[in-house]
Parts: C-alpha cells; structure tokens; sequence
C-alpha cells in the first residue's frame, strides 16, 4: 500500500520525503521491521522508540513516524528514508493500522464494552446469544481471542495494542465473521489503541475505584473521562442506570441513542422478581414486547446486571426471546464465578478475584445468596504488591465461615512467607482458618469439609491454567484439579 493512502485521516502532518514508497508492513518494535516497512516510533513508559530508530532503519524501514517534540538532535535517518512527524504517534499508530489493513471494523457490526468490573462476562453472554442465533462472531477481551466458535489465542491484556487489534479485525473479516464484542479497557482509550475503529454500539456497565497508578490514571475524573472516550466514538450507547457514573451518561450524551438497562430505578430494560441461588439467578424481564423468566447458571446479584446488558444487544440485532433465554442459560465464563459442575454436587466456584476489592466482592456476593458456609479457599501472587496480603487476609476472615490460606503463582518468592504475610490479616479477625500451602491439598480440604448447602470459593486463578513456581509455569486447571479430587474421594 502507498504510505499516502497509509496516512489517511491524520492531521497536521510534517513530512520529508518521498509519500508514494510502497509500504510492506507497519511495526512499533525495531526488531520486528523487515524492508519496506513503516516504523512508528513510540514514547513508552519504559523505553522510547526513537532511540531504536537506526535500528529500525538498519532491518529495512523505508519511512519513520516520529513524534512532535522528540529530540530531533539524537534522530539519525538517511537521506533516503521518508520521515514524517505527528501530533501523537500512538494515534497515528492506530490510524494508519486500521487504513493498511483496509479499515476492517468497517466490515462487521462492533459492539465495545466498557466499565470497571462485569466487562468479561457480559461480553461471552453476548457472544453466547448471537452465536445462538447463528451469527458468526469475534470476541476479544481479558481472558482469549475468539473467532466465528474457535479460540484464537490467550490475551496478555484487556484490549490489545491498535496494530495487533486491526490485524485481529482483518483476520476476523476473512473468516466472515459478522460481529465483534470487545471488551475496551480505559488504559486503551487513553492510549488511543483503538483510535480507527467504527463502534456499532458502545456498552457502560460501571465505575468504581481501580487502575490509579503512576502508568494508569492518576485520578479517578481521569479514569471515567478516559472511559467516556467511547461514547464520543459511537452515538449509539448502552448504560447501566443503577450506576451513579452510568447514571450521568444519556445527559453527558444528549444526542446521542441510549438505552438504560437496571433494577432499582426506572430503565428501558429493568428486572423484577429476582432469585439469587447459590447455583443460579433468575428473574422477570421485558423482551421486545413479552415479559420473560430469564435463568442464568452464574449466580449473584451482578450477574442480573450483566444478563440485562446482553439482552439490551440482542434486542439491538433483533434477537429472539427464546434464543435470548437459551443463550443465558447454558453461557460459563472461564474463571469468572465460574461453577464447576462435580458428582458430589457440592457448590464449588472458580473466580479470578484476585485483589482486595474483587475478593470483597465475590465473597460478600456469594455470602447473601448461600444458606450453609462460605469457604475461601485464595493466596497471593509472588513478586506483586506484597501489601495487599494481610488485607485480603482480613477480608476472607471478617467473611467467609472457614478460609484456606494457600498458594497463588509465588513466582520468585517463598510461598511460606507470602502466606505468613496473609494470615497476619486473618488473625485480626475472629475468622476460622487453617494454611495449607498446596493449594491441591487446600482445595480437597474444602472440598471435605464443604455440604451441598455450602459455597467454595476457589479465588485468584480464575481462567489461569498454570501454577508460576521459580520463573516456569506448570499446568493446574483447578477444572481439572477439583475432578480429580472428588473422583479419588469418591
């Protein structure tokens, strides 16, 4: 492709050089330019592309993308290199992306999800529906890439860089997929990652406390205004009106197409009559134009919340109340209050809660819903923020009936010592608990002790199939594992 037609859509450009090179591929990393390719160099939190851009020219790049206010002193490019300067190279990354792979997003219907916690779940319920309805369908988010019923691969982060996500959407295109729900993290808006991309619909789900770090947000006006980010690229939104920032949405918004989704206040769709079980939830809903019993197999309050997102956008593509409510039934997100169906059929719960907010909240949900005990089974990761421990110790004590302190990747460190670290937060509590530092042997100890009127959680893994021991992972599928241990006890 001719870098001009590359450069479509970016403004204020200062350019030196030949615009009509052939251009054979774009890269941000030196090591991967190969001839004939665009180099982007981008100011990262730990490194700065344009100190790799002899590099990047050396491995055969024919034009560099450099941004306004670099050090034009230490940049070294010959004379035969095109070289272009931008406002913001993370932008004109995402640009230029989405032009050389022919704008894709165009192609499919994009549906983006974004919000502090329900993101995951509320994405494979909608994925779930409308593949019921015999739609090819992409899904991108935390937890893997999926494309028309395959999994792509694992993510390594919630939305991925724009280079990489506009060649997902082209790979997606020629598989004839027809629409995409992606979960849209704030750290990619802010960083314009998808920047290029034509949202459909956009999907708020709500707004707490999370990601204010010195490479995140610095605040949390930063973090919501980061998310708001969306609804300024679609006029065609969904919100969670029980949100007190979701709330503020279809009036920050006033041209644009809203649809409410909630359960306290009055919303375009809202759920009636809910039953909270320790296996389910299910509750009244209107569907078009018939009043509806909906189940769900992931059980909790929030769970409500993220079925109503769903049937928002089955309703935007036309869906049908019986698929709607087929979907719903049978959908299971890998590690997200995930139930592990077992012989002994005792409640045993798979959850990626894995800092001291989300061990709150699954186990505070779990602990309204089940009539026996709530068994906490979690540790910690090694070499992460080791001030986290005795809090989420206190935590699992002050609610769960019986926590089992034990192992969760110690990386690096000594699992004895990050456990020791733990249980100085339990023992500030009156919570029963033991340590059991394998987490093997933690879980069968739950699994002996728990009845079918009780809930397990096993917390922390979540959709991880590895246990990280001394830099190497080892496989642990706590599917498997919990399988394994009834079928023994058995």
């Amino acid at each position: 492709m001719e870098l001009k037609q590359i450069l479509v859509g970016l403004e204020g450009l200062k350019v030196k050089g030949d615009l009509s090179l052939e251009i054979k591929g774009i890269e941000k990393d030196s090591k991967n330019v190969k001839e004939g390719y665009l180099f982007v160099a981008i100011k990262g939190f730990t490194a700065d592309g344009h100190d790799f851009i002899t590099d990047a020219v050396k491995n055969g790049a024919t034009a560099i993308l450099i941004e306004e206010g670099c050090d034009l002193k230490k940049i070294k490019v010959p004379a035969s290199a095109t070289v272009i300067m931008a406002k913001n190279t993370r932008e004109a990354l995402a640009i230029c992306s989405s032009n050389f792979y022919g704008n894709p997003s165009s192609k499919f219907k994009l549906i983006g999800v974004t919000g502090t916690k329900g993101k995951t779940t509320t994405t494979f319920m909608i994925k779930e529906i409308l593949e019921k309805a015999g739609k090819k369908v992409g899904l991108i988010g935390t937890i893997a890439v999926y494309s028309n019923g395959k999994k792509v691969k694992d993510s390594d982060r919630t939305t991925p860089e724009s280079l990489e996500l506009q060649k997902i959407f082209s790979d997606m295109v020629n598989e004839g997929v027809e629409a995409v729900v992606m979960e849209v993290s704030s750290q990619s808006l802010k960083l314009h990652r998808v920047d290029g991309c034509q949202f459909d619909m956009v999907l708020f789900t709500n707004f707490s406390e999370d990601h204010i770090s010195p490479n995140e947000h610095p605040d949390m006006e930063d973090y919501f205004n980061s998310k708001m980010k969306l609804f300024e690229m679609c006029d065609t939104g969904i919100v969670n009106i029980d949100d007190l920032h979701g709330n503020k949405i279809p009036k920050l918004f006033p041209n644009s197409n809203i649809t409410t989704y909630g359960i306290d206040n009055f919303a375009n769709v809202l759920a009636k009559d809910i039953t909270i079980t320790n296996s389910y939830v299910d509750f009244r809903v209107k569907i078009t134009d018939r009043n509806e019993r909906v189940k769900t197999g992931i059980p909790g309050r929030f769970s409500v919340y993220n079925s109503l997102a769903a049937i928002c956008v089955a309703q935007k593509f036309g869906v049908s109340s019986e698929i709607v409510k087929e979907a719903l039934e049978q959908v299971r997100v890998p590690g997200r209050s995930e139930l592990v169906d077992n012989k002994l059929e005792i409640p045993i719960m798979i959850d990626y809660a894995h800092s001291p907010e989300s061990l709150q909240n699954i186990l505070q949900a779990v602990k309204s819903y089940t009539r026996g005990k709530v068994i906490s089974v979690f540790g910690c990761g090694g070499d992460r923020d080791s001030g986290k421990r005795p809090v989420m110790g206190e935590i699992s004590g002050k609610i769960a009936d019986y926590t089992f302190i034990t192992s969760d990747n110690p990386r690096t460190e000594d699992p004895q010592k990050i456990v020791e670290q733990i249980e100085e937060g339990i023992k500030k509590t009156k919570g029963k608990y033991s340590v059991v530092v394998d987490r093997t042997e933690a879980i069968k100890q739950a699994i002996k002790m728990a009845t079918k009127r009780d809930i397990i959680v096993l917390a922390g893994k979540g959709h991880e199939p590895y246990q990280e021991i001394k830099g190497e992972k080892y496989p642990y599928d706590e599917r498997i594992i919990v399988k394994d241990i009834i079928e023994k006890l058995k």
